[in-house]
């Protein structure tokens, strides 16, 4: 544990430059009494750091010196291949050097390490991509990545669910998110929001910069515009009574929200052996359209706009396959 804890402090001085001995306690959860002794350890073994005193000090290494791999475990090495999804780093351009990147790694690994990676680039291959659904165009990815990195603000042409469709928009890209296989913006425009990238319909790189808020974390970010959708897409609860059947599919026919939901809220089975759960609800047209996949194994309860119109669409249902004989032309049926 102790050799892990003094490797990773020549890495941290190497990757960030000075850092003062609170931080590196913070960063390695341990108290700055043992960061004392670390650094004390590391001196006498020879590796060139220095501390400096005052308000701007701090441990750094000499200029130039760079440790080796050396220190990697097995578990470390197999970990970094894994780490590297050969999709989203051709998406962002950057298939060919990760391809290179890992082949130099490769080469730096001593022939112990190398035969664990091998095994599991053999064994595990990790993909983002959902089923049964087309990927997302990134015809603008590209673009969005260049404005990204150099922080250059963008003009864009977006396409978004509620009227009018298609918008102007002119924002600082602040980071890129890949969920679900999906590539999504975060940029800020008098506040932050978050783009789906296959909706950007055109885009413009504008010659003026922007300075990045200091604090901004991407994927805190990105948590607190999933809970904020959540609280905006979901307009009631409705209460359903299902068959056990029911409860068991409903992991293969819903999201995770509203599984947890139902299963949190399971009543007794009555004497039908039915069960009454209680889901949120977006629109009544969204939720009728989910419960349909359940088929008479679902009945709404509540609300009564939802079961009005769960009604409407098994009417309709019912006269078209009533009243149409399926061997008739559709000709003759009119």
């Amino acid at each position: 544990m102790r050799a892990s804890r003094l490797l990773s402090i020549v890495l941290l001085l190497q990757a960030r430059g000075r850092m003062t001995a609170e931080q590196l306690a913070r960063e390695l959860e341990v108290s700055v009494r043992t960061i004392y002794r670390d650094v004390e350890s590391l001196s006498l073994a020879g590796i060139p750091l220095y501390g400096e005193a005052g308000h701007d000090g701090g441990y750094r290494l000499i200029d130039g010196y760079r440790t080796r791999l050396t220190g990697l475990t097995a578990d470390e090495a197999e970990a970094l291949f894994l780490a590297g999804l050969p999709g989203p780093a051709a998406d962002l351009g950057l298939g060919a050097v990760l391809a290179t990147a890992q082949l130099k790694l490769k080469a730096a690994l001593p022939d112990e390490l190398n035969e664990g990676v091998g095994r599991v680039q053999q064994r595990f291959h990790l993909d983002t991509s959902d089923w049964y659904v087309d990927p997302d165009s990134t015809a603008q990815l590209a673009a969005v990545v260049d404005a990204t990195w150099n922080q250059r603000r963008i003009r864009m042409r977006y396409r978004r669910w509620a009227p009018p469709r298609e918008v102007d928009r002119e924002v600082a890209p602040y980071g890129l998110v890949l969920k679900s296989g999906r590539w999504y913006l975060v940029a800020e425009s008098g506040g932050f929001r978050t783009y789906r990238i296959s909706q950007i319909l055109r885009i413009q790189l504008l010659d003026t910069t922007f300075e990045r808020s200091a604090g901004f974390d991407l994927a805190a970010r990105l948590a607190e515009y999933l809970d904020d959708f959540d609280a905006r897409r979901y307009l009631g609860d409705a209460r359903i009574r299902l068959s056990k059947r029911a409860l068991e599919r409903l992991p293969h026919l819903l999201e995770p929200a509203l599984v947890r939901a139902a299963r949190d809220t399971a009543e007794p089975a009555d004497r039908d052996g039915r069960i009454i759960v209680t889901m949120p609800m977006e629109t009544i047209e969204h939720t009728a359209g989910l419960l349909l996949r359940l088929g008479d194994d679902a009945e709404v309860l509540a609300p009564a706009d939802l079961r009005d119109r769960m009604v409407e669409i098994v009417t309709g249902l019912a006269e078209i396959y009533h009243t149409n004989d399926p061997k008739t032309p559709v000709t003759a049926r009119r």
